[in-house]
């Protein structure tokens, strides 16, 4: 061998990246376009963030004794340890502790990019690997869940799979957290806990049996390789096992305390419990998929849905696909509430949920099964929410918009009119949609054209009796049945 031939570099990839040419390589940008598009219509913000993070920031991974190298990529500067995003949410919240005094509150952005992981690879699982996520920081509601996983939904079908072809899972951590805790795996044994989340993530993929055996004392995969299990006993297995692959097709709060006593009988829900809240939350997420319409095949509670990251603290998501005969093609998307992400850099709990879809996975199954290619938006309107007993119907209004490609979204914080108005404001909202107590009596809606309310103090200035009379040009108030309409004719002129 010549010297020339010894010192030429082997043309290869790292194992766990891939090369894209052509077609490949624009796949995953129009899958995040169609889906971008659907959360700008929801009324979703985008938001950028640096490939790179402190690591310490990151949260999921702290330095273990000279490298932080277990799961992110990582490297030394100035002192300080740098990795490459894991996903996108861990920048969103640190984004958010860091802007907070100046964002609209409830806080809505939608990203879509590359996130790197420094895990062992495999057929379909890539190292790096594009995501497409909505988050609404800042609602401790459940109707902010309801919201997103119908917007789950609305993405999954904005990136090119039909409806019947996948099916939103929903669960709780709560409910898992409270069934822990009774067979022996406290709070305190949050090791050990996280363990018990990694084997359930992976039981639609392994197996009961596999799972079994990562919740014992360890599993050696197809590659000789062993991992570490839960370390549990066989009498705290069985319930656990039992719990994540029941199921139920009417989630209401007795069927889901039915299934919770089916499989864990020695283990009773009390009352005020975390597994209690769970329940609780659940019944009222499924009441508002209900009255929105998404409890048609779309939806479904499915207890063995935990999500692998620890930071979920309440309800989880999970999208999955669906083919031919019921065959299920796994996991393209998922998500959850962490109400305790942004509190790692503020000290104060800041409740936040959200999704997110894998872009590179839902590209590729796709191309596999054939089912076909992807097919700059305005401020959105905002819906307010004056009866917090009345969210489904907002919610309808808000999708009647959208249906005719307004983008729309609803209010979905804590706080009266006065504030609501200031936060549409804000988000630069062209109209707002207000229906109360008196609109609901007599079937109406009232809508106010906040750029026009705007311009008209501006030319008006001092003048506050012509501003009086000219006001009525920048509200109308309009029977329920033509709100599409009239907020057409708004936006027209």
């Amino acid at each position: 061998m010549s010297n020339s031939e010894s010192s030429r570099v082997a043309a290869e990839k790292p194992r766990g990246f891939a090369d894209r040419l052509g077609k490949a390589a624009s796949a995953e940008e129009r899958v995040v376009e169609a889906v971008g598009r659907v959360y700008e219509q929801w009324g979703f913000d985008r938001l950028e963030t640096p490939a790179l993070e402190f690591t310490e920031a990151l949260g999921k991974f702290l330095p273990d004794l000279d490298r932080p190298n277990e799961g992110v990529f990582s490297f030394k500067d100035d002192e300080r340890w740098l990795s490459l995003r894991y996903d996108l949410t861990a920048p969103l919240a640190r984004f958010a502790a860091e802007q907070w005094q100046t964002l609209p509150k409830p806080f809505r952005r939608w990203a879509g990019g590359p996130v790197w992981r420094n895990e062992k690879p495999g057929p379909g699982r890539f190292r790096e690997f594009w995501q497409c996520d909505a988050d609404t920081v800042g609602s401790a509601s459940p109707a902010a869940d309801a919201e997103i996983v119908a917007l789950a939904c609305a993405a999954v079908e904005a990136a090119g799979v039909a409806r019947g072809n996948y099916v939103v899972k929903v669960s709780s951590r709560k409910l898992l957290d409270g069934l822990l805790e009774l067979v022996g795996v406290p709070q305190s044994a949050q090791s050990q806990r996280l363990v018990v989340l990694r084997a359930l993530d992976k039981l639609d993929r392994l197996g009961a049996e596999c799972v079994r055996a990562l919740l014992g004392p360890g599993r050696k995969d197809e590659s000789g390789d062993f991992t570490q299990g839960a370390k549990l006993e066989a009498a705290q297995i069985e319930p656990i096992l039992k719990f994540a692959t029941a199921s139920a097709e009417t989630p209401t709060p007795d069927r889901i305390l039915g299934l919770w006593n089916e499989v864990s009988p020695d283990f009773k829900v009390a009352p005020d419990s975390i597994a209690d809240a769970g329940v609780k939350e659940l019944a009222q997420i499924f009441g508002l998929l209900q009255t929105m319409g998404y409890l048609d095949g779309r939806v479904q509670l499915d207890t063995s849905v935990v999500r692998g990251l620890e930071y979920y603290t309440g309800p989880v998501f999970e999208a999955q696909l669906i083919g031919g005969g019921g065959a299920n093609f796994g996991s393209v998307g998922g998500g959850g509430r962490y109400d305790d992400l942004v509190a790692r850099f503020t000290g104060e709990r800041v409740p936040a949920t959200g999704f997110s879809i894998g872009v590179s996975r839902l590209a590729a199954v796709k191309e596999r099964l054939g089912w076909g290619e992807v097919v700059a938006a305005n401020a959105p309107v905002v819906v307010l929410a004056l009866d917090g007993d009345r969210i489904g119907d907002y919610f309808g209004i808000a999708q009647e918009l959208r249906d005719v490609g307004i983008r729309a979204e609803v209010y979905l914080g804590g706080a009266g009119m006065k504030a609501q108005l200031k936060y549409a404001d804000k988000r630069d909202a062209p109209i707002v949609v207000i229906q109360g107590g008196d609109e609901l009596a007599k079937g109406t809606v009232t809508l106010k054209d906040l750029k026009l309310g705007a311009q008209l103090a501006k030319d008006l200035g001092e003048d506050r009796e012509a501003y009086a009379k000219s006001r009525e040009q920048a509200q109308r108030e309009v029977p329920r049945g033509e709100v599409v309409a009239a907020v057409q004719q708004m936006l027209a002129r």
